[in-house]
């Protein structure tokens, strides 16, 4: 039995190698794993001697040879593959050992064949991925390991039958087919971020590539009969990937979705302490001021019934003052911050210990958006806000004030978190009202204003698309907004101006929609 070994990923392999070579397994190997399994003793054959090639091209041509591949492809049934290899002297290879870089890695991070300074395109593998695809081919007759996690189990089965079995290597296939594909989409993705560069006002790449790892498995998918679990992009860290749960239940689908959610809308509030709850993915309840536990409070006082069993957001560490406003509210499914003071996680378990409580980083930007229909995919660049104030447009008669403004601003960040059609009533850096998802705007501009019961009066009034008609603008005054925030564009445009206008309202035009579905 022989085995080809060449690997990226030395974790273990001097290990494995020694214990090969006791099963009396014959060891080919090059490059640095041939310097770790020699250096610990074991003997092994270089592969230039097994092919009687040397390596040629700065190692760019090392395993691409018959010798090395004729061995690894054969059909050991088929009497024409037989002969050829008997005419050739080419040698069976029966376990193939190997893996890649992580592409995209800074290259300056790689001895690549002793230089240091490779660039990426150097980095791009040739031989390791047509070596695996091979051996993964003809699984039949040949392991082919990828990941060291592999290695005791393919040991375990060695010892007890000098072989693998037929379902070993099958699962061992398709990982090494997983790995290769995973390493092919990362080259795309990296010529998709080049060309980006080059020419930032292309369209959306002309393909897609995703190769996507279970990382969690999730308590349930969006309902319990559905099984769930969260993925993240082969050989990239996620974000989700580094936030530590201190305490609670495991998290299910919708924890994960609306804590996303939360998250980011937190973070997308300005820089003062903020506080957001989230409930079916909308948010009941956003404030910011310069003390957190006000800030919490005041968003919980945006729709206490609604908060019930929501998802809280907090973009400070939670101090004891925020806790005690936590402990007096209603009861939340989850809790995440970039952080606890000393305490306080023990007191939130103490009032609910099934609370999950979350500790993040601030949400990275966001690559494309990515959504599935039932037999194709919506692509499009990820929800950001483009337009900012000093691009905004101020088309009433009235010159809204710095107040007035402020207000505006921070319920256009609410409404663009907002499933459409949305209307949020705000005002001293809380909403008071929300209105969401409703199938005219009319009728979200109605909750919005129920909800708030007169709380935003000399606020501000956002819609995440334009008004139609003036109705809405005559909803926002009677609610007691000073001022409107909306994108405009309709061909009503002066209607609703005058209609501002009748009301003594400031308006202001974004020129950018923010619809959310």
């Amino acid at each position: 039995m022989r085995a080809l070994l060449s690997v990226y990923d030395k974790t273990g392999v001097a290990e494995f190698a020694a214990s090969l070579h006791e099963l009396g397994v014959d060891l080919v190997s090059s490059g640095g794993t041939a310097r770790v399994i020699a250096k610990a003793g074991i003997p092994v054959t270089d592969v230039a001697d097994f092919t009687g090639f040397p390596a040629m091209l700065g190692h760019r041509v090392v395993t691409l040879h018959p010798n090395v591949h004729g061995g690894v492809l054969a059909d050991r049934r088929d009497p024409a593959h037989v002969r050829d290899l008997e005419e050739h002297g080419i040698d069976l290879i029966d376990i193939v050992v190997s893996n890649l870089y992580p592409f995209g890695a800074d290259p300056s991070s790689f001895d690549h064949a002793g230089d240091s300074s490779a660039s990426s395109t150097d980095l791009i593998d040739i031989g390791g991925p047509t070596l695996m695809r091979a051996a993964a081919k003809n699984n039949e007759y040949v392991t082919v390991l990828v990941d060291p996690t592999d290695y005791q189990s393919v040991l375990d089965e060695l010892k007890a039958g000098r072989t693998t079995t037929p379902t070993t290597r099958r699962r061992l296939a398709r990982k090494a087919f997983a790995h290769t594909a995973a390493y092919d989409a990362a080259i795309v993705q990296w010529f998709d971020a080049e060309e980006q560069v080059l020419h930032p006002a292309e369209t959306l790449p002309p393909t897609v590539h995703l190769a996507l790892e279970r990382r969690d498995e999730l308590r349930y998918g969006e309902n319990p009969h559905q099984r769930g679990a969260r993925y993240g992009v082969k050989n990239q860290p996620s974000w989700w990937d580094s936030v530590t749960q201190h305490s609670g239940l495991a998290l299910s689908y919708l924890n994960i979705f609306d804590a996303d959610a939360a998250w980011r809308l937190v973070h997308d509030l300005g820089e003062d302490p903020a506080a957001v709850i989230i409930k079916h993915a909308n948010p009941c309840g956003a404030a910011a001021h310069l003390d957190l536990a006000a800030a919490y409070a005041n968003a919980f006082a945006c729709d206490p019934r609604s908060a019930f069993g929501g998802i809280v957001a907090l973009n400070r560490v939670v101090d004891l003052d925020t806790v005690a406003e936590i402990e007096g509210a209603a009861q939340a499914d989850l809790i995440i911050a970039p952080g606890f003071a000393e305490g306080v996680v023990d007191r939130i378990i103490a009032k609910r210990k099934t609370t999950r409580i979350l500790q993040a980083t601030p949400p990275p930007a966001a690559s494309l958006s990515i959504r599935q229909l039932s037999d194709s995919y919506l692509v499009q660049e990820p929800h950001h806000f483009g337009s900012q104030p000093a691009d905004w447009q101020v088309v009433s008669k009235v010159e809204p004030t710095a107040e007035q403004l402020r207000d505006a601003e921070f319920a256009w960040r609410v409404c663009g978190h907002v499933t459409s059609n949305a209307i949020v009533l705000a005002k001293d850096g809380t909403s008071w009202g929300i209105g969401a998802g409703q199938q005219n705007r009319v009728e979200s501009g109605e909750i919005a204003a129920a909800k708030a019961d007169g709380r935003a009066v000399g606020g501000a009034c956002a819609s995440d698309a334009f008004y139609p008609f003036a109705d809405g603008i005559d909803a926002a005054a009677a609610a007691g907004a000073a001022i409107v925030i909306q994108p405009g564009g309709s061909v009503r445009d002066e209607e609703v101006i005058a209609a501002a206008d009748g009301h003594g309202l400031a308006m202001v035009f974004t020129g950018e929609r923010q619809f959310l579905h």
